[in-house]
């Protein structure tokens, strides 16, 4: 790390991969003018600012705050969805609405999902509106689930057995994070206790699982994140082994990239840019990076740049390449637009 910027000190709850809390000191520095590192792990490239951060975009109704925001997706009408922990760091005695809909104006359109969540963890939009979230923890009977809601927030169908983890084609086991194909088959990294992705069709039918605990191809510490490019390959945040994997959709293992930090979150957009939320590279692991935003080419692996100064698991980029990113430890929403 520079040693001309000050340091910032955070104490940042992450989950260990036995499923437990445990605070990790993360000690970095100024990251808006932190190096962080391309493609080649020799030649830092210094991070550049085409975006202007915007705080306070969204506009919450009185009463309510903001939880730790796990998770953002945009629609195809330009709007927001924020996946939170109903205005706390769990669901678990909570009466707020985990999912809030913003428009492209930042005023809340509606929000759903008060007492259906435990720990809100992953989300995904549909090509056909529909709102896909994964629940990673259990409580009584509820939890460990993928449920999919309409644009209206309607629960359409949950995967999993509510109430029970596991490692069967029906349960999970700290459910990280879900994606949809172009064809409705549905891809759920399986991440915080097991290190598997499972497959099902559209109807959620359990088709296949690939994955085990380790560090060779094709294999996991804590798949945390997973997206699909536009030729249907599937990126999945390997995230403690410091990697993307990619693989085809039957799970066959294609590539590995280690250029884009500790992933915690892969989002790629429809013209195949790929961006990484880092919220863990500090002094100790991982210290060749720092935290933040990498984004690049889902090509070819290339990088274009690095927000810094931002601690976060999760971005997404709307039409007009606004980005947006959920605050896990610091509670919030950033808005970031180009400029």
């Amino acid at each position: 790390m520079s040693q001309t910027k000050s340091t910032l000190c955070r104490v940042y709850l992450a989950i260990a991969a036995g499923g437990t809390l445990a605070a990790m000191q993360a000690c970095t520095q100024d990251q808006s003018m932190t190096p962080a590192q391309s493609t080649s792990q020799d030649e830092p490239v210094a991070p550049n600012e085409p975006y202007r951060l915007v705080e306070n975009w969204a506009q919450l109704p009185d009463g309510l705050v903001w939880g730790q925001a796990i998770a953002v997706e945009t629609d195809a009408d330009g709007n927001l969805v924020v996946f939170h922990r109903c205005s706390s760091d769990t669901c678990v005695g909570q009466s707020e609405p985990p999912l809030l809909k913003f428009n492209a104006s930042g005023e809340l359109l509606m929000s759903w999902g008060e007492g259906m969540l435990v720990w809100p963890h992953g989300l995904d939009i549909d090509s056909q509106g529909n709102i896909w979230v994964t629940d990673g923890r259990h409580e009584g009977e509820m939890g460990e689930v993928v449920h999919k809601f309409s644009p209206e927030g309607e629960l359409l169908m949950t995967i999993g057995t509510p109430g029970v983890a596991g490692d069967g084609p029906y349960t999970f086991n700290g459910a990280c994070d879900v994606v949809v194909a172009a064809n409705g088959d549905i891809f759920v990294a399986d991440g915080h206790i097991n290190n598997r992705v499972v497959k099902y069709s559209a109807d959620g039918r359990f088709l296949m699982a690939w994955g085990q605990a380790g560090t060779g191809p094709g294999e996991f510490n804590m798949p945390h994140s997973i997206d699909i490019d536009s030729q249907g390959r599937v990126f999945v945040a390997d995230r403690g082994n410091n990697r993307v994997q990619i693989f085809d959709q039957e799970g066959r293992y294609l590539d590995e990239w280690t250029q884009f930090g500790r992933p915690s979150g892969v989002f790629i957009s429809a013209d195949d840019r790929l961006f990484v939320a880092d919220s863990q590279s500090v002094d100790g692991v991982n210290p060749e990076f720092e935290m933040g935003i990498y984004y690049g080419s889902a090509v070819d692996g290339s990088i274009e740049g690095y927000i810094g100064d931002i601690l976060t698991e999760s971005v997404t980029e709307d039409a007009n390449g606004v980005l947006f990113s959920g605050l896990v430890a610091n509670r919030g929403l950033v808005r970031y637009e180009p400029q």
